[in-house]
């Protein structure tokens, strides 16, 4: 099924483990992860907690098994996302 949407909530640990599953989405800082701008509808870079912007189309489906597989493989479990 393909992802509507994906977000950081907060607690975040820095492990790199979903930017080692999913690169193209996933971006790890020092801070926190960030959802790509270039994946999502609304450019934005950041955790899109508040914005949860959908991804682009192109990419609601090509990248749902990687997004669901970052999201079970996080220790933390602040990967959330909304299928369509």
């Amino acid at each position: 099924m393909a992802i509507k949407s994906v977000w950081i909530e907060e607690g975040c640990i820095m492990c790199n483990a979903c930017d080692a599953e999913c690169p193209d989405v996933f971006l790890v800082t020092d801070n926190t992860c960030m959802i790509k701008a270039d994946v999502r509808e609304d450019g934005i870079e950041s955790e899109n907690r508040d914005e949860k912007s959908p991804l682009k189309g192109e990419f609601q489906t090509s990248l749902a098994d990687a997004v669901k597989a970052a999201a079970s493989g996080c220790p933390v479990e602040v990967i959330q996302f909304e299928e369509a």
